[in-house]
Formats: structure tokens, sequence, C-alpha cells
């Protein structure tokens, strides 16, 4: 009977006896109606997707006008040309402490606090000594403001703003937190902030000679949104990460797309009174 409503269910013969296994295995019988939620749950290990940012030279490789019999040394050739050479550091920043009781953007201004934690930050990226490319700003107010002080530390670099990275809902966490959003804003809020994602988080272009170091300068939601999605993480447990005002987290996008973390959240250049979250 277990197995026919198993398989009434929608599962597979194999999976409906690996099922009954398993409740022998816990001590469990047909009859038990917290079976379910006793048994250990099912560990699925993920593998990595080559061609998650679409670059994968292979997929930029039109094989139907491959000639057939130079086949292998033209399709090398094709290859070859769409291999990216550059490794992209891309470092990102949450905004400072700011203003909650603004009613609207423009007065949710950064507080004390906040301007000497993105002091703070600006020096920490100045002293790391890398060679930044270019700076990307969301152009909510409490990431401007935060920007404009982190550039003092960082002359010459190349300024831009983008509405793609104004804070938001990305997609209903899971688990589920107690606060609740209809779901018209995460189906408003999570198509840009992908577009985000997709827009600036890749492998380098193939022109791309040398290692770039970029920073986009943003809010923790679509920060945790970005990580998760990077490292092909579910995108739904972006709420799990917390992030401090002003923290770095630090990307790396290697030629052949395989992607890791070298800072998540550091704050600890910071003293500890003043490092805050809200």
């Amino acid at each position: 009977m277990f197995l026919r409503r198993a398989l009434i269910a929608g599962g597979s013969a194999a999976a409906a006896a690996a099922a009954i296994l398993g409740a022998v295995a816990v001590g469990k019988t047909r009859g038990d109606s917290d079976f379910q939620s006793s048994s250990a749950p099912t560990i699925k290990t993920g593998q990595w997707d080559k061609n998650w940012d679409r670059r994968e030279p292979m997929s930029m490789v039109n094989l139907s006008k491959i000639n057939g019999e130079t086949g292998e040394e033209e399709l090398q050739l094709h290859l070859n040309k769409h291999k990216p050479k550059a490794t992209r550091h891309i470092f990102l920043i949450r905004h400072s402490q700011y203003k909650l009781d603004g009613k609207t953007d423009s007065e949710r201004v950064l507080t004390t606090l906040g301007r000497e934690q993105a002091e703070l930050t600006g020096r920490r990226l100045a002293g790391l000594g890398f060679k930044y490319n270019h700076i990307i700003h969301s152009t909510m107010t409490r990431a401007k403001e935060t920007m404009d002080i982190i550039c003092k530390h960082l002359p010459d670099v190349t300024i831009s703003s983008s509405d793609l990275l104004r804070e938001g809902a990305p997609i209903r966490p899971e688990p589920p937190v107690c606060h609740w959003k209809p779901d018209v804003v995460y189906y408003e809020d999570g198509p840009r902030i992908e577009a985000a994602f997709r827009h600036y988080i890749h492998r380098a272009d193939v022109k791309q000679e040398e290692d770039s170091y970029e920073i986009l300068i943003c809010h923790a939601n679509v920060i945790r949104y970005i990580v998760c999605r990077a490292l092909q993480f579910p995108p739904e447990a972006w709420l799990r990460i917390s992030l401090n005002n002003g923290s770095i987290t630090h990307l790396v996008i290697r030629p052949n797309g395989n992607v890791s973390l070298r800072m998540l959240g550091d704050s600890g250049f910071m003293p500890s009174e003043k490092i805050s979250r809200t």
C-alpha cells in the first residue's frame, strides 16, 4: 500500500522502493504518519555549470558553419578566439549607515557614523594596493554618498551609476521570514536585481588583456543575492547572509569561468564601536 501511494504521488518505483527502505532503516512502519518529517533529508551534490554566464567558448561558436573536412582545426581556432585571458576582481561594498527615519530616498542620508564608516572603507580599499579600473554605484542616496567619500581615497578611478543596483527584494527567501512582502514586490524587484547580476558578474571580455579590479557600491540584498548566484548556491538562501555597513565582499572570476569568494562582508578593518548593520 505504501508503494502504491508513493507511485500515485508521482514518484518512480525506484524512488518509492528507496523510501520504503529508508523507513525500515529508521525503524518506521507503514502506518507512521510522521515518517516524512522524521526521515533524514536527501543530500544533493550540485555540479558546477561551466556556462553559467553564457560565455563558455563552445557556446560562442556557430557549429553549423564549421567545415566538415577541417572541422577540428577550425573549431580550435574559433575556441581560442573566444577564450578570455584576464581575471576579474569585483569588490561589492555595502553602503554605510544611514538615517532610517527618512520618508523619501533623498532624506535617507548617511549618519555621522555612516560617514566615518565610509572613510574607513575608502582607506581599506586604498590600502589593499590594487589598481582599480571602475567604480559603479547604486543611484540611491546612501550609496551615492558612500561613493563620494570612498572616492576621495581612490582618485582617478572612472565612476558611473546604475539603477540596476538599487535596493530591493530579489526573491522570496527560504526559510521564510516574519517580514512578509506581497509577491508583487519580488515580481518587480527580482528581474532587475537578476539583470544587475547578469550585467556585472561574468568572466572577462576576450579583448581584456590585464586583470581588472572593479568596485560596486550598493546594498545588502543585492550583494547577498549576487554572491549566491555567483557561487551557484540556491538564490533563495540570500537572507541567510548578514552584512555590516561599509563591509567589503570580494569575488574573483577566472578566465575559465570559475568563481571564488575571497572576502564576505569584511569589516574587520573598523574599530568595534564603528560597526553597524542598519
